[in-house]
């Protein structure tokens, strides 16, 4: 009950102090609008609203669903190519030295460095949205998967090749399920900097999408819209770093109890 009581009763003070900031008067309705308002704009962006489907003719759970549907495909390309990245990186030396000064370059580059280049490449379709997604994603999980593959317990590594196992065994049987912790961890920062690229990514062309709906409702000064696209990305956020957790759960049992 505790666990249950303390996010439900932090979200409710969070409401009280936001109502008493709107009633005070201290700044228009425009940049602090009451909870209320917040409310009808999800109602009006979720229904059909005096003969408006939704917000630009699509529902937020629409939008939501679009952008959710880029991050699978670009965080997805970039968590893959950042495991097997970090796989080779972790096990061959010069590998490492050769591609680890350009990764961590890329993961210092905030997504707007680089996005309007990726339009110039690819257009303003779906090709440069997906494609900053995956390299947003690609450097956390690469670097976690390179360290958590370079600490592996060497005694084990020596013990699976006394046994007769190869490399490939080695790095199969030892390596991969001594990484799988720091990996999922780095799975997870790469998600989270995905999503924090996704209005980036929406910028052009984003509608429909969660972050082109935040944005386009930015630029008419649309504050309840844009809460309510910052709170539909924040809580599905939160569920899917929820499922995450729960996968790491599920296929490393032994993390923090070995």
């Amino acid at each position: 009950m505790r666990r249950l009581a303390l996010p439900f009763g932090s979200l409710l003070l969070f409401l009280v102090v936001w109502q008493a900031v709107a009633n005070s008067g201290a700044w228009s309705e425009t940049l602090v609008p009451p909870p209320a308002k917040v409310w009808d704009a999800f109602v009006a962006v979720s229904t059909t609203h005096d003969g408006v489907r939704g917000y630009n003719g699509t529902y937020l759970i629409e939008h939501l669903g679009i952008s959710l549907r880029r991050i699978a495909f670009g965080a997805g390309i970039g968590i893959a190519l950042g495991v097997l990245f970090g796989l080779v990186m972790g096990t061959v030396g010069w590998v490492r030295s050769l591609f680890e000064p350009w990764i961590t370059f890329l993961r210092t580059l905030p997504p707007l460095a680089y996005f309007s280049l990726l339009i110039v490449w690819l257009g303003i379709n779906e090709e440069p949205k997906i494609t900053l997604l995956a390299v947003a994603a690609f450097p956390p999980v690469a670097v976690a998967t390179t360290t958590a593959v370079a600490a592996a317990p060497l005694h084990l590594q020596e013990a699976a090749r006394a046994l007769g196992g190869s490399r490939r065994d080695v790095v199969r049987d030892v390596v991969l399920p001594s990484a799988l912790p720091e990996i999922f961890t780095g799975v997870r920062l790469a998600v989270g900097v995905a999503y924090s690229s996704l209005v980036a990514a929406e910028l052009v062309n984003g509608l429909p999408g969660i972050g082109g709906m935040v944005k386009d409702a930015a630029n008419y000064n649309n504050t309840p819209v844009v809460l309510v696209g910052i709170a539909a990305i924040g809580i599905s956020g939160l569920v899917i770093d929820g499922l995450l957790l729960w996968l790491e759960r599920t296929v490393v049992p032994w993390h923090g109890r070995a």
